[in-house]
Parts: structure tokens; sequence; C-alpha cells
């Protein structure tokens, strides 16, 4: 790849559960079936954290499961339960299996238990606990509201330790990133702001925009006159709708483009914020104007 910068992998877990109709959980591990030309693979604990290794990420993740929502109690508690279990399973494999690069790699356990506080903070005892570089929670932003989302993060992140890295799995929105933010989370991955782009969705500081509707078609404005990205002052809206018109793959690029740099506009406010120490003022205002439809 070539990339000298920082690289996390997933174990799978969240993968497994999105093939729900192919796979199945056992004690041992995942069996599943491909659904580019189906034949079989199966995922353990073991497995897993020895692909993490080849690949020689920097960030590695146990194996995990990930509950659907919604799920029963007796479910999700067999199933962090096991969780732990294949928690114990990574670290005893890590331990006894030598590391082929020069530099070390940091493994962070997850944080399961559903939309239960119980199991949310019985998990997240477990994890912190386990005394690894950092700590990741799983199984959120799988169709729950948001409110519970929030609701479950603020109960992990009272048990998880402040001095190391606390990771919200899938999420998210730029107005959940901050309000996670606002609850203790460092860190965050989401498909949103390039899967979005895909479909004409733009994020922005004043609130998001469907390019593709039919307002844009004279609008020679530039895309978002913030800058903060070189298209965004280099195309105009109307041109941008039209790309989209048309199926040109050039506007899902552009497109693209605007929304990381604008997640990572985000991302860096809210950092000298919290330095400033104005990050809830600043917070409960961006929210306000991002929760708008231009």
């Amino acid at each position: 790849m070539n990339w000298d910068r920082n690289i996390l992998t997933d174990s799978g877990g969240y993968q497994v559960y999105s093939l729900s109709e192919r796979r199945k959980i056992k004690e041992n591990g995942v069996k599943f079936k491909s659904h580019i030309d189906g034949s079989y693979h199966t995922f353990t604990p073991e497995n897993v954290m020895e692909i993490q290794r080849v690949i020689g990420a920097d960030i590695i993740m146990a194996f995990d499961e990930c509950t659907p929502y919604p799920c029963d109690y007796k479910y999700a508690k067999r199933s962090m339960h096991m969780t732990h279990r294949w928690l114990d399973r990574c670290i005893a494999h890590l331990e006894k299996t030598p590391f082929e690069y020069d530099y070390s790699q940091a493994f962070f356990p997850i944080v399961q238990g559903s939309t239960y506080k119980d199991l949310r903070k019985q998990s997240a005892e477990y994890i912190a606990s386990v005394g690894a570089e950092g700590n990741a929670i799983g199984g959120l932003s799988v169709g729950e509201p948001a409110e519970e989302m929030y609701a479950m993060t603020e109960v992990v992140t009272e048990v998880l330790p402040e001095d190391k890295p606390r990771y919200l799995m899938g999420v998210g929105t730029p107005i959940n990133i901050l309000e996670n933010i606002a609850l203790g989370i460092d860190m965050f991955d989401c498909v949103m702001p390039t899967r979005n782009a895909r479909n004409g969705m733009l994020f922005t500081a004043h609130g998001t925009i469907n390019i593709k509707n039919k307002k844009w078609h004279d609008d020679f404005s530039p895309i978002d006159e913030m800058a903060i990205t070189f298209v965004d002052i280099e195309y105009s809206k109307a041109y941008l709708r039209h790309l989209f018109t048309v199926n040109e793959l050039l506007g899902k690029q552009i497109a693209t483009i605007h929304n990381l740099g604008f997640y990572l506009w985000l991302t860096r406010e809210a950092r000298k914020h919290i330095l400033a120490g104005d990050f809830a003022s600043w917070k409960n205002r961006m929210v306000q104007q991002m929760n708008k439809r231009l």
C-alpha cells in the first residue's frame, strides 16, 4: 500500500454480523459463506489475531460478536459473555505469538451488551480489567435511536479509564460525533462521509445538502464557501448536481473529498475548543446549525 501512517484493522465481528443470513456463530468461532463466490470460511479469535498481526496494523481489534438491534436480554447477555471468553483467547494467542515487525501493535478489546445498561456496565468493567492500550465500544449504531446510543456510551465511558483512548465503532453523523466527544469518546470510524457522498449528501457546518435536488440546478455559488477543501470553491453546486444527474464518477469523487475534508475540519475544531475550554457551548451551537436541511 505504501501507506506510511497509522493503520487500524477490524476483527471481522461486525462484518460477520452484516452477513446474518450466511453465518453460524458457535463457541469456537464463526463459520460464514462468502457473498462473492459462495466459499466457506471460519473466523476464530486465534486466526483473526493472526491475520491482523500479519497485516501489521498499528491498532488491532479483539474478535467479538456484534448483536443486532433490537436484541432480547438473554441473547445479549449470552453473547456478551462469549465475547469476553473470545477476548481471553485473543490475549492468550497474542502472548504466545511473536510479532514480525519492528514496531508494536496496540490491542483494543470491545465492550458489548446491546442497549442494556447493566450489561454495558458489566462488559466495560471486564474490558477495563484487561489493561489494554485502548478500549472500544461496539454494537452501537446498528439501528437504535441516537438517544439509546448516547445513553449506552455514557454508561461505558463512566467505567473505561480516561487515560486510554476510547473508541466508538461505526459512528457516525457529524452530530453523533460531537455528542459522543462530549461524553468522552476519543476515536471514531464510519463509512458515512464517503457512502453518503456517493449518494449526493454533503455535510456542512450549516446543515446537510442533497445535491441531487432541483433547487441546485441554477445555483452557481461554491459548493461550500467555508472552503475547507479545494473542491469547495473550485466547483459550483450546479455543476456538482449536473455530474450526479448524468452519473459522472467525478461527482462522487468531489462530494467524497468535500465530506472527508469536513469531518477532518470538524474534529480538529472540536480539539481546539476542548483545549480552549469552551467545547460545550461551541458543540451546542454546531449541533443546532448542522441539524438543518439546506
